[in-house]
């Protein structure tokens, strides 16, 4: 096994992954920016470096500084978590290229499902129903609105180097399509680099359901399904798993043909294949070629470690799971705990953390980097935890999730709780009444 692995990330991901190489005896390096230095990882990690001051290009995004790190501790390989450089190809070659492990899949693979497009090729090839739109990237005004015409509105403009919502622009009507194509375009520039963008025929209703795969050299298999449609500005908010809409008929083909699509590319590491649901129907949207925020509640249920499987294939080449040993067991459900507002549009609550208890009990997880005395600083992502709650049914699990809502007490800061105790306690929300579209379009709040 590895003996020394660099976290090349920040918060409650990064405590994740040591607290995994802690258990197998593995040594740990924590990178951080000048004002993350009393952050819980850097507490947790056998080893850390300061790689930067607060803003992330200088630090977590600051390759140069990253491989300075990895070369002063002798990690022979990184874990990069989610976000920042997890999907950076040219952070996996260089990697390769310096023979340090990537705790993910290859450059090459990251590259090219990473492009929204070429990934909605491959996904087709490979017998993954896809949505209708281009073929490709269209710089165009005059031929976007044509295919737009053709397929019909609404229709979603969408960057082909993104995600997270941003480049991305429904036109509902044919006379706002021009000033929201320019509109992407500039946003797909400025947080992605590339102002290339590609048309898709848009859902008005969808759940979003997304498959959590394992896969090797020589063997994938499939973690079974998460529902993630409980969003704000195509944010998720709540994640669970199984899908309390899907048949079995449904998830079973949805499965057997995710499954099919990532063992054909070759992939090998964690990965998620995320679907829109309508009408009974699933259409491949794109792949995530790494640890999924929401990975906990599919922990939950199967008795898995995601985060030492992926360390695993990375070090051993093969996931040693066959899928007949994979039998998830009852629900699980998961709130994201923001510093934000919601009563005042999701404002950023940054500041000193007073009295902190962290509920606990019976199936009761909290994955979080928080303690009292913690300064929530600004300049990162606002999540400061994540509560997880597994029950024998949807209703358990949702009865132990307000119970350990109303447990959780987070003095010093403004944080989302509030919110998921009304969403939890939402009739539409207990009778999976709802669609990615729930929160923005009524006043919940």
């Amino acid at each position: 096994m590895f003996k020394k692995i660099l976290i090349a990330n920040r918060g409650e991901i990064a405590v994740r992954i040591i607290r995994a190489c802690k258990e197998w005896g593995i040594s740990t390096v924590a990178v951080h920016s000048d004002v993350d230095k009393e952050s819980m990882h850097v507490r947790l990690a056998d080893e850390s470096v300061c790689i930067g001051p607060y803003q992330p290009a200088n630090s977590y995004l600051n390759i140069p500084a990253l491989m300075s790190a990895i070369e002063l501790t002798g990690a022979e390989a990184v874990h990069p978590g989610y976000g920042f450089l997890s999907e950076n190809s040219n952070f996996a070659k260089i990697l390769e290229e310096n023979n340090i492990k990537f705790i993910g899949p290859s450059s090459k693979l990251i590259k090219m499902m990473g492009d929204k497009i070429q990934a909605k090729k491959i996904a087709k090839e490979n017998g993954l129903p896809v949505i209708e739109g281009s073929e490709g990237g269209i710089a165009d005004i005059s031929e976007a609105k044509s295919i737009s015409k053709k397929i019909g509105f609404p229709v979603l403009i969408k960057a082909a180097g993104g995600g997270g919502g941003k480049g991305m622009k429904i036109v509902y009507e044919e006379n706002k399509f021009e000033e929201l194509f320019l509109a992407a375009k500039s946003e797909a520039k400025k947080f992605f680099a590339n102002d290339e963008v590609y048309i898709e025929k848009f859902f008005q209703n969808p759940r979003h359901i997304e498959v959590q795969v394992l896969s090797g050299k020589n063997r994938t298999v499939h973690l079974h399904e998460r529902d993630c449609s409980v969003q704000r500005r195509h944010q998720k908010l709540i994640e669970e798993t199984p899908s309390p809409i899907l048949t079995d008929d449904v998830r079973k083909d949805l499965l057997e043909k995710t499954v099919k699509m990532v063992s054909k590319i070759g992939y090998e590491g964690a990965g998620t294949v995320e679907f829109i649901y309508e009408d009974k129907k699933f259409y491949f949207l794109e792949m995530n070629t790494r640890v999924q925020v929401e990975h906990p509640v599919t922990e939950m249920v199967t008795g898995i470690d995601i985060i030492k499987e992926q360390i695993w294939i990375a070090f051993s080449g093969d996931t040693a799971l066959e899928q007949k040993d994979i039998n998830p067991r009852g629900h699980a459900i998961e709130c994201r705990i923001n510093a934000e507002d919601a009563s005042k549009n999701f404002q950023p609550s940054p500041g000193l953390i007073g009295m902190c208890h962290q509920p606990s009990g019976f199936r009761t997880r909290v994955d979080g980097s928080i303690y009292q005395g913690y300064r929530v600083t600004p300049y990162y992502d606002s999540m400061v935890c994540k509560l997880i709650c597994h029950g024998r049914n949807r209703t358990e699990a949702i009865q132990r999730m307000v119970r350990s809502l109303d447990e959780f007490v987070i003095e010093g800061i403004i944080t989302t709780i509030p919110l998921h105790k009304k969403l939890l306690t939402n009739k539409k929300f207990i009778n999976s009444d709802f669609n990615v579209t729930w929160l923005d379009n009524e006043k919940i709040i």
